[in-house]
């Protein structure tokens, strides 16, 4: 009986163990992987990566995940570069609090060294307003950037894009409250205010006139808050993007795991596969 209590004990222990260990060891090979894209290019590397998703609904989203703890941490990596050295931000992630990516965007752009910004999958909201301040955004041919328009919170609970807000105050209506109101006045305000970071984030990129258009595109509402803007809608837009995304960017993203399900709703053969040889044509006799 005494042996079964030992080996049932020592499971235990493995079991709160092991994962400590995974987990302290993953870390490990981020530091590693960091470390080795910095010597490679010569460059401080940040990551900015939010793996835990939530689908949201029509641009309306869910929960918040780029917060003043991420801007805090980014702008002290910032302080610590010498003036003079690039900085290569890895970003991954579905957006989150304006103020926050407001201060991570400016920091960025008054940097003296040169700033590129790489989007492996995704950088939607306030991840956009923060590629928005790179000298240079690399992206994976098939990633996206979304729209900025801002998304005020009401007092039935939720998010309504500002831009939907105006346009219904448009409407005739008489019985309106002094909250629908109020919201209205924060909503034009919003607006506003995102307008011009935009438009200061890309004046330098373009003349005058181009710049109030690309940043009024990106702020107006134009698109559902989720919308993704292409790789080849960006170039459109004419913005400084490459797809020569270095081949470390991805594998430092396969050690930043989504949480795991409880089946796995994506499943590959995980190794590069050769080009199928081709097979010779006989001709006819």
């Amino acid at each position: 009986m005494g042996d079964i209590v030992s080996i049932l004990g020592f499971l235990i222990l493995l079991q709160v163990f092991v994962p400590l260990v995974q987990r302290k060891v993953l870390e490990l090979r981020r530091q590693w992987s960091i470390r080795a894209l910095e010597v490679r290019r010569r460059s401080r590397v940040i990551t900015l990566i939010h793996r835990q998703e939530t689908v949201s609904l029509l641009g309306v989203p869910v929960t918040r995940y780029l917060d003043i703890e991420d801007s805090e941490q980014v702008l002290r990596a910032i302080r610590m570069t010498p003036p003079d050295m690039p900085i290569d931000l890895i970003l991954h992630t579905p957006g989150g609090l304006v103020l926050a990516s407001e201060q991570i965007a400016c920091a960025l752009r008054r940097h003296p060294g040169k700033v590129t910004v790489f989007v492996p999958h995704y950088a939607m909201s306030g991840g956009t307003l923060i590629a928005l301040a790179a000298d240079e955004i690399v992206m994976d041919p098939n990633a996206v950037l979304g729209p900025v328009d801002p998304q005020l919170g009401t007092p039935q609970g939720g998010y309504f894009p500002a831009a939907s807000i105006l346009k219904a105050l448009e409407e005739p209506n008489p019985n309106r409250d002094d909250h629908t109101l109020i919201l209205g006045d924060v909503a034009r305000k919003a607006l506003r205010q995102v307008h011009e970071t935009v438009y200061a984030l890309v004046r330098d990129k373009f003349p005058e006139d181009r710049a109030r258009e690309v940043a009024q595109a990106l702020s107006e509402g134009r698109w559902t808050h989720d919308y993704p803007i292409t790789f080849d809608e960006l170039r459109e837009l004419g913005f400084p993007v490459s797809d020569r995304m270095p081949k470390e960017v991805y594998a430092l993203m396969d050690l930043y795991p989504q949480a795991r399900q409880r089946r796995p709703g994506v499943e590959f053969i995980p190794v590069p596969y050769a080009p199928p040889a081709r097979t010779p044509v006989r001709e006819g006799r």
